[in-house]
């Protein structure tokens, strides 16, 4: 068996270098180094159907370290799903071999090369498998060591633990060097080893080059139950090519078609013909719940209800009939309201505790497997998570955030409390959905069509108690808006959502006593955006006011903006936070920042004159 490992390891070298070299660019060194290691893994361990990679009960594999996609295709090379001539269509256009990982290549798990996202990863389909699907398979992270200077890998490490994720298999390939200098530990394996180990893994220090060492390392993981484990290896960047073993100034860098032929000529005779066998795992189906039907939200016109309550309760009143979804939060579950679903069904809720970067990432890995996870946290710290959110968008992930306390209207909290820059990030996110609802009834509905929205979604709640306005049984689809104050003699628009919704419809009232008629459109669909309704608006009243608790930059009022850009038809007047919060009351906030009904007013008037 050893023999046959040292040959397969040998074909998967020749196919990195060839494929690195064609391309002219990637990065052979850091693919060379972990050779041995996942040569192991995928020829003697791995039990996965290589004709079904959605199949079950496949292991899962996530290169963590994604620049050694080079590697990663090589592996499918020696197993003989890809073709040498596939293998050289690396890093082209069209191709899905990309310079790093993502599913365009049909076995990859997850989008990665940002590094220090694919523990979270493999922890949230470790949970999906142990906890929810009840599958036998393993999950298995291949991580460099210079991202394990990352926050977010530490993150995953102890939720792991917490867990007792013993189907979480890491491999730690320690080559010492870097893109730009040597890592912060160099080839001090015990250094990775004590903080592992710290974290609660079972860790097992060997030489990754060592390929009787490799299988009794994963054997003696295997034999370990409770707790996550991990092989922390000692490698050599290059290994296996003595001109590039443990030699800086490598990284990134594809050989010459001279120093091809030198290596090769080092590697040795390949038989390409050579194909290795990977297991073919269990074929249990996973466990299921049947959906039912579940009853409409029940509010009345005029209850003040948050936003955030209205959530939490519609995630309780869903799951029953959408049993895929997966609740995770980051230990605000009393202010987002989370708990609800969490006291409903507690397997269905995982509490990922202060750690936004993991939640975000576990959250890819429940996606990926098939669930349909909202997370859900304050909205001002989704932004540190804005990296894991933008990447979940690569890797195609069905993944829902919930950002609460948005805006000034939070109150005495303070600036560092408030979601201020959220519809701005959530729209940059290639083929998001933002949502951004003003009641109780509206937050219901809109959580719905969140679910049955595939992609990244973003839903926007408040934290103040709010007056019901839609009748339950109103629709609410992705893309609409709502007119809720209309006439012939209208002579300005409000668009507003949230809060400043029901500001600007006591300010239309108001207005209207007075003998000045505007009419509201409540945009509950930030992105897609009812282009429509807003430029009949535009076209009627020629004046447009868009109002939010949000910055001016990026949020709603530049969403509205560019709905009318390619036509414009009307003045477009944004009203927005501009100055620095600070602490007060929430009205007095929403005065302050001029969102208010009477600075509304105020500003209509003056405008109007």
């Amino acid at each position: 068996m050893t023999a046959s490992l040292q040959d397969l390891a040998r074909l998967v070298r020749y196919y990195i270098l060839i494929s690195t070299t064609e391309a002219g660019t990637g990065h052979p060194t850091s693919s060379l180094s972990a050779v041995d290691l996942t040569t192991a893994l995928f020829f003697k361990y791995l039990k996965a159907d290589l004709d079904r990679p959605e199949h079950p009960n496949n292991d899962r594999v996530i290169f963590s370290k994604g620049h050694a996609a080079p590697l990663l295709y090589a592996l499918y090379g020696a197993a003989g799903v890809l073709t040498e001539s596939e293998l050289k269509s690396l890093r082209k256009l069209g191709s899905p071999l990309q310079g790093h990982p993502t599913p365009q290549f049909r076995y990859a798990e997850a989008a990665t090369g940002s590094l220090g996202q694919g523990l979270s990863i493999g922890v949230g389909m470790a949970l999906n498998g142990k906890n929810l699907d009840q599958l036998p398979y393993r999950t298995y992270v291949l991580l460099g060591d210079g991202e394990m200077a990352e926050g977010s890998v530490w993150e995953a490490a102890q939720i792991a633990s917490y867990y007792k994720l013993d189907n979480l298999i890491a491999i730690v390939d320690v080559n010492r060097l870097g893109q730009s200098q040597e890592t912060m530990y160099g080839h001090d394996t015990e250094a990775y080893s004590k903080r592992l180990a710290a974290f609660g893994w079972d860790v097992v220090t060997i030489d990754g080059h060592s390929l009787p060492e490799i299988e009794k390392a994963f054997e003696q993981c295997f034999a370990v139950n409770g707790r996550p484990k991990v092989i922390v290896a000692k490698t050599l960047k290059g290994a296996g090519v003595s001109f590039l073993a443990d030699k800086a100034g490598w990284h990134g860098k594809a050989l010459s078609a001279a120093d091809l032929e030198k290596a090769l000529k080092e590697l040795g005779p390949v038989d390409t013909k050579l194909k290795g066998s990977v297991q073919k795992p269990e074929d249990k189906k996973p466990a299921t719940t049947a959906p039912v039907d579940v009853p409409p939200p029940a509010y009345k016109k005029g209850d003040a209800v948050a936003t955030r309550k209205a959530y939490g309760m519609a995630l309780a009143r869903l799951i029953d009939k959408y049993p895929n979804l997966v609740s995770i939060d980051a230990e605000t579950k009393n202010s987002t309201f989370a708990e609800i679903l969490m006291e409903k069904k507690k397997d269905h809720y995982f509490e990922m505790f202060i750690a936004e970067q993991n939640m975000i990432g576990v959250g890819v890995g429940f996606a990926r497997r098939g669930k349909v996870p909202f997370a859900s946290t304050f909205a001002a710290f989704l932004t540190r998570a804005y990296d894991q959110i933008r990447m979940a968008a690569v890797s195609e992930a069905n993944l829902k955030c919930v950002g609460s306390h948005v805006g000034v209207s939070i109150g005495e909290d303070g600036p560092s409390q408030m979601g201020l820059e959220d519809i701005a990030m959530f729209r940059a996110v290639h083929g998001s959905t933002v949502l951004y609802p003003s009641d109780a009834v509206s937050t219901e509905y809109l959580v719905e069509e969140l679910i049955k929205t595939s992609g990244i979604g973003y839903l926007r709640t408040s934290r103040p108690a709010t007056p019901v306005l839609y009748d339950v049984g109103e629709k609410f689809p992705v893309g609409g808006s709502k007119v809720l104050r209309s006439s012939a003699k209208d002579r300005l628009t409000l668009v507003a959502a949230g809060v400043t919704l029901h500001e600007s419809l006591k300010a239309a009232d108001q207005l209207s006593k007075d003998g000045l008629a505007v009419r509201v459109i409540d945009c509950y669909s930030v992105k897609p955006i009812d282009a429509a309704t807003l430029r009949k608006a535009a076209e009627e009243t020629k004046l447009m006011m868009v109002v939010e608790d949000h910055w001016e930059e990026g949020g709603l009022g530049d969403a509205v903006l560019s709905a009318l850009a390619e036509k414009p038809v009307a003045s477009v007047v944004k009203v927005a936070v501009r100055i620095m919060p600070g602490s007060g009351k929430p009205e007095e906030l929403v005065e302050q920042a001029g969102l208010s009904a009477a600075a509304l007013i105020r500003k209509i008037k003056e405008i109007l004159k």
